[in-house]
């Protein structure tokens, strides 16, 4: 399987991410550790998590996915076959978030006991943290890196201006410096990403591991009227992508789909590996039976025509909705 390399760094990644925020909210342990054997069995690598998945679930205090993730890892002896990215930034409990270096220095040890390992891949800022220098969180980075607790960092939810600030700051003192952007994009939310930190990402040579990456089910196509959304936990959440262009971009999912004897997600993740400048898009599933589907998605091939029609049904610039 084709690895793609997270910026100028030594880790290579398969083109698809399993995301797991799922882990403790909708998937118990039993089930994720199902997943986790068959995404690595597929010949998958990338696992993706965060300190504060899953604090919204019923009685979630967050890290419940990290302690899912390390029982696995410790049960199966897989550390070695994959790159474990996880997140710092969000808050955990009242007052505790940001990026400050005593709060990444007391998050890193939590989210390490809990993964039971000794090192993580790719550390990632969850989000901007404007009240703190970034010489401070970056300093702390590198301490870290040099002490073997982390291989690389990336960031998450930073605007194109912070994005760049900490490049430069990583030039100027030599600090470690951000190897991946994870931003919201996918077929809908197209406008954030693409309006700027597309192309800071080009310039400064970055990764790209898109989250949402199936707006969060709604390019999946089981959410077309009012009563499709009481057909998940996260239904409530799809009225917002149905309007003109949301169904515009599900019936170019369709022909496209048609064309292809496949699922309409299959052809939504197969549009964002195809897209330059994106690594890795990030997609969760809560049955084997979905990853299945999700992982062929790799054996499809847009054509011109598809990635027009696609990118056309889509577009933000001149058909807002």
């Amino acid at each position: 399987m084709e690895k793609r390399q997270i910026g100028k760094s030594p880790l290579r990644v398969a083109p698809w991410a399993l995301g797991t925020n799922v882990f403790g909210w909708t998937v118990d342990e039993a089930t994720a550790h199902k997943l986790l054997d068959a995404f690595v069995e597929k010949g998958f690598n990338l696992i993706d998590t965060a300190n504060v998945y899953s604090r919204w679930a019923h009685n979630g205090k967050g890290g419940q996915s990290e302690t899912i993730i390390g029982n696995w890892l410790k049960k199966s002896g897989k550390r070695k076959d994959i790159v474990l990215a996880t997140k710092v930034g969000m808050e955990m409990a009242p007052g505790e978030k940001g990026l400050s270096r005593k709060y990444i220095q007391k998050e890193i040890e939590e989210s390490l006991r809990r993964l039971q390992t000794d090192h993580i891949d790719l550390y990632q800022s969850h989000k901007d943290d404007p009240d703190i220098e970034i010489e401070e969180t970056l300093s702390t980075y590198g301490d870290l890196v040099k002490q073997g607790k982390i291989r690389v960092i990336g960031a998450s939810n930073f605007s194109a201006n912070r994005l760049t600030e900490s490049i430069i700051a990583s030039e100027k003192y030599g600090y470690s410096r951000y190897e991946c952007l994870q931003p919201l994009y996918n077929l809908y939310n197209r406008e954030e990403f693409e309006t700027e930190l597309a192309e800071a990402c080009r310039r400064h040579s970055l990764g790209v591991i898109t989250y949402y990456s199936l707006a969060s089910g709604f390019l999946t196509g089981k959410y077309r009227s009012e009563k499709d959304l009481s057909k998940s936990a996260r239904g409530g959440g799809m009225q917002k992508f149905m309007n003109e262009r949301g169904f515009r971009i599900l019936n170019a999912l369709d022909d496209v789909a048609g064309k292809h004897s496949a699922k309409q997600a299959q052809i939504a993740m197969a549009w964002l590996m195809a897209t330059p400048g994106i690594t890795a898009p990030i997609a969760s599933a809560s049955k084997v039976e979905q990853l299945d589907d999700l992982a062929k998605a790799m054996e499809i091939k847009l054509d011109e025509i598809d990635m027009q029609k696609l990118n056309e049904a889509s577009d933000w610039k001149d058909k807002k909705a």
